[in-house]
């Protein structure tokens, strides 16, 4: 990100932010204090440890759980159910799709509650269809498509919803590596055509290199912030020359140390 846009007011803002659950042992606390701003048009990829609190993160940042203290913002609003700015893409596309109705049906169900005008309905899924690759799959059910074409869907209904910001859950973890690589090339189209903010939450280091403008990466027990790294990459990204360079090794090379110490 240039200096410019980090200037500028953060589209999602983490402050502090902490949960605890109770249980009948007493509370559990599992984040202690994160803070980390995301910016406007911004990819920003989540990592850390398995059982860290990702997850718990993601359900807080997205409105479905409470948060216990700090804040969670988008463009200044606290967050404190699901906002209408913000839309999710889970990692169990089966799911999230619903498979008795075709993949038109599937990517129209969220924009029902807009009240939008059908002329309007139908463009914004004709262009989400278009941008993931799947137009002339209208009439097709999910149960016919391949498990990267069902994500493809679950993408396109976001994109299709026009969200400020898109949050994935482990959007690509489920299919193999060829579609993987495809689908994190579409998550940069989609940023290039739409604009829209990006929060990802992965396991895989190197797509989290791939992808990001930034990386948060979590650590500690309850967790926190433990670094935030820029990627700086310029220019436009390619899955065999971006990963070929030397700053890709030495940033996943960094990235996974620091994973590795806060396990």
């Amino acid at each position: 990100m240039n200096a410019t846009a980090l200037d500028a007011p953060p589209r999602l803002s983490v402050s502090g932010l902490a949960k605890t659950y109770e249980t009948g042992k007493g509370p559990v606390p599992v984040i202690a204090d994160l803070t980390f701003d995301v910016q406007a048009a911004e990819i920003v990829c989540i990592v850390g440890p398995s059982g860290i609190g990702k997850t718990t993160l993601l359900k807080c940042l997205t409105g479905l759980q409470s948060i216990s203290s700090g804040s969670a913002r988008i463009d200044g609003k606290q967050i404190d159910g699901p906002p209408e700015e913000m839309a999710l893409v889970f990692q169990e596309y089966t799911r999230s799709l619903m498979p008795w109705l075709t993949v038109e049906k599937n990517v129209r169900l969220p924009l029902k509650h807009l009240r939008l005008p059908k002329a309007e309905q139908a463009e914004r899924i004709a262009s989400a269809l278009a941008a993931v690759g799947l137009s002339g799959a209208e009439a097709k059910f999910p149960w016919q498509l391949s498990g990267g074409m069902q994500q493809r869907v679950a993408i396109a209904r976001a994109i299709a919803y026009r969200p400020e910001v898109l949050v994935m859950d482990e959007p690509f973890a489920s299919v193999d590596a060829q579609t993987r690589f495809e689908l994190e090339d579409l998550c940069l189209r989609v940023r290039e055509q739409f604009g829209m903010t990006i929060v990802v939450v992965t396991h895989d280091i190197d797509e989290a290199v791939y992808l990001s403008d930034r990386v948060v990466v979590l650590g500690e027990r309850p967790a926190r912030v433990t670094s935030i790294i820029d990627i700086g990459f310029t220019g436009a990204r390619d899955q065999i020359a971006t990963r070929a360079r030397p700053e890709f090794a030495e940033l996943r090379t960094e990235i996974f140390e620091l994973i590795r110490k806060a396990g």
